[in-house]
Formats: C-alpha cells, structure tokens, sequence
C-alpha cells in the first residue's frame, strides 16, 4: 500500500447520505488519510453538519474552507453552494470552494470533487459512492476508476435511493459493491489501517 500521507478518500452522496456517511466514518481511526466529502445539502446545513458528525466521530469532522489542507484523521465536508476540488502541492493535498454553477444538478457536485480526485490523486484514493437520486458522481468515479483508485459503490439493499450508485455501476465506475455497514471495514482492511 501507498504512503498513507499520499492517500485520500472521497465520499458522495445525496438523499440518505447524511446517515450513510455517518456510519463509514464514525468507527474510522485517527490513522485514517484524509477524507473529502461532498454530500447535496443546502449551504445553512453543512457546517452544522460536520459539527453533528465531529461530535460522534474518532476523526476531526469540519465544513471545509477554501485552502484546508487534507490530512490524516481529518474529514472536511464540502460547503453548501461552493464546488470543492482536490490539489496537490510540494506539502500534500488541499481543497479549494469556490461558488460555481451547479454541475451535474448540483453545489457543490460529486463529480466535480471526483473529477478532481482522478487527476490528481489517481491511484493514491478511494473513491466511494452512496445512495441518492440521479446520476451525480458516476462519470467522476468512472474517471477515478481509469486512473487505477479503488472504488465502492452501496449496495441496493443498503441505499434509500439506488440511483447514483446504481448508475456509477452500470458505467463500469465500480470495483466493489458492498451494503453499507460493510463499507468501513472494506476501507480499514484496503488501507490497513
């Protein structure tokens, strides 16, 4: 396995997503690389959700903020209306929000944080993708995908809405489909964590 300061993870999701996430990441350990989230919710809403997941999770949990660096045992979730990117930089990754036009329905987009994430992180990530409605996210993991990241999509059963998922697997953007109390323990043993 990689370095695991050059590793990152990226999380989308929309509806049922704010639970979902939740339970992937509230058992993971502080040794955990960074991890990017972009899950479809109005601006008001993000910061008091990270602030409801950092309460209950081992990893810091924060609303993102243009610049943050992504670091191991961190969590930073994309702000609502803003469209979040991952870099990479002589230090590591960063993000940067920036108000931007919905892509894909969308602000801020799964696809475009994957996007980002398949250029500049390629085989250093693991992409994951949740339960929601349409198709945000499919061709970002796809592209993930093509550049060698191991990805996850939930599986119906487990999904309140199999829609994202369910397309991003019918475009080939999936390695693995697992229900969702399977998908941390997935990670923990990929990452060796």
């Amino acid at each position: 396995m990689e370095n695991i300061n050059s590793m990152v993870i990226a999380i989308g999701a929309s509806i049922g997503g704010t639970e979902a996430i939740l339970e992937i990441i509230k058992d993971l350990p502080k040794s955990t690389p960074g991890v990017v989230v972009a899950q479809h919710m109005p601006a008001i809403f993000t910061e008091m959700y990270a602030q409801r997941l950092d309460k209950q999770c081992i990893m810091n949990v924060r609303e993102a903020k243009n610049n943050d660096r992504v670091e191991q045992g961190n969590v930073l979730i994309a702000p609502g209306g803003y469209q979040m990117k991952l870099h990479l930089d002589k230090d590591g990754y960063y993000v940067t929000c920036e108000e931007g036009e919905r892509i894909s329905g969308h602000c801020p987009s799964v696809d475009v944080l994957f996007d980002s994430v398949a250029q500049v992180a390629g085989k250093n990530s693991i992409g994951i993708i949740l339960t929601g409605m349409g198709s945000d996210g499919a061709t970002g993991l796809l592209k993930m995908r093509e550049r060698g990241s191991f990805t996850i999509g939930q599986d119906k059963n487990s999904c309140i809405v199999y829609g994202m998922p369910m397309v991003a697997f019918d475009r080939g953007s999936v390695v693995i489909q697992l229900p969702l109390d399977k998908i941390s323990s997935c990670l923990i043993s990929h990452l060796n964590i």
